[in-house]
């Protein structure tokens, strides 16, 4: 099957052609984050490009069918959507190889740790850094930040838009440093208008909220990431019934799940830490309890190891538990001060 029979405009099969992706077979190993910056596009429409391939490609198989029966889908394809799935780079190297690129899109990652370790200046970044465009490799999305806590910082926020800026203006005089430098047009208010904060303050409104991110999302294109700070903040309060709050708590994230997949955006649940009595000794552990745990895809714990930060993959699908230094700087989420002393820490 050839591009030009693919379901996309015709100047996205005329940039396909004049790029040399004549036919289905030879985008088959490109990703989209490469796609996109050699057709100079957004990565959503790469994305885009590379499923109605896939499909295609499908389509052209011997028996005419890519499923097993009617509204299927085989490994093999779920193994093909899994490594075209964008991610959001957490702008520390060494967290995004412990994650395996950066947060997942369509998936539900939990983040935990103590007070101060960095969860919200890490929800920031994310919310951020979800909006670099396609041609820097990023998902050109937007975020809704759901704030519980009232810890979202505006100014913070500020900061590390501008640093994002600067790091995507460093990136294209190296690439271009033999041409004339890709102007980046986007701006700190650019990145603030697509950041879309809602503030609640009980877990009534949350749940109501949670419910009301389906048609939100629908109206408002684009949002690639929802983030929660913290999911636990509510149901810590006042809860005398534990059967009640597990029941609302698995309610919320099954809606939360069906969002990921439907929109093809990252959940990230932000969440505080509690003591348990394993082993004759009191442990922290991540709060909300054993039954929350299964709720997330993946689970990542921040902790101190002396003075530096490190995060821990507890949990994966795909990947190994490891653990992996970072800091928190004055230009956002960046590589520990180990592998690189002139960071100004906070």
């Amino acid at each position: 099957m050839e591009v030009g029979r693919l379901p996309i405009s015709a100047t996205l099969r005329g940039k396909l052609i004049s790029a040399g992706y004549t036919t289905l077979s030879s985008l088959a190993s490109v990703s989209p984050s490469d796609l996109a910056r050699e057709l100079e596009i957004s990565n959503n429409e790469a994305f885009e490009i590379l499923k109605f391939a896939s499909h295609g490609s499908r389509l052209d198989r011997p028996d005419g069918s890519g499923a097993i029966v009617n509204g299927a889908e085989t490994a093999w394809d779920m193994l093909h959507k899994e490594q075209l799935l964008p991610r959001i780079t957490t702008s520390c190297a060494d967290l995004d190889n412990l994650l395996g690129g950066g947060i997942n899109s369509s998936e539900v990652t939990e983040i935990g740790g103590v007070p101060g370790i960095g969860k919200t200046q890490l929800g920031i970044q994310l919310a951020v850094n979800v909006q670099i465009p396609g041609a820097f490799g990023g998902l050109d999305g937007k975020a809704v930040y759901i704030d519980t806590e009232g810890s979202f910082m505006v100014e913070r926020a500020v900061q590390i838009a501008e640093a994002c800026i600067e790091d995507m203006t460093d990136y294209s005089v190296l690439v271009k440093k033999n041409a004339t430098p890709h102007q980046v047009q986007i701006q700190p208010k650019d990145i603030l208008e697509n950041i879309f904060y809602f503030r609640v303050c009980s877990y009534t409104e949350q749940i109501a909220l949670v419910n009301y991110l389906d048609k939100f999302i629908t109206e408002h294109k684009d949002v690639k990431v929802i983030i929660v700070d913290s999911v636990t903040f509510h149901f810590r309060q006042n809860f005398d019934d534990l059967a009640l709050r597990t029941r609302l708590l698995s309610e919320m994230a099954l809606k939360l799940m069906k969002l990921a997949k439907k929109f093809n955006s990252a959940v990230v649940l932000l969440n505080q830490v509690t003591t348990k009595f394993t082993e004759g000794s009191f442990q922290l552990t991540l709060a909300l309890g054993d039954s929350w745990s299964h709720s997330c895809t993946n689970r990542i714990i921040l902790y101190w190891n002396g003075d530096e930060r490190y995060a821990y993959l507890e949990k994966s699908p795909s990947l190994q538990s490891a653990s992996a230094p970072y800091s928190v700087t004055c230009r956002g989420i960046r590589n520990s001060t180990s592998s690189n002393k002139r960071t100004k820490m906070i």
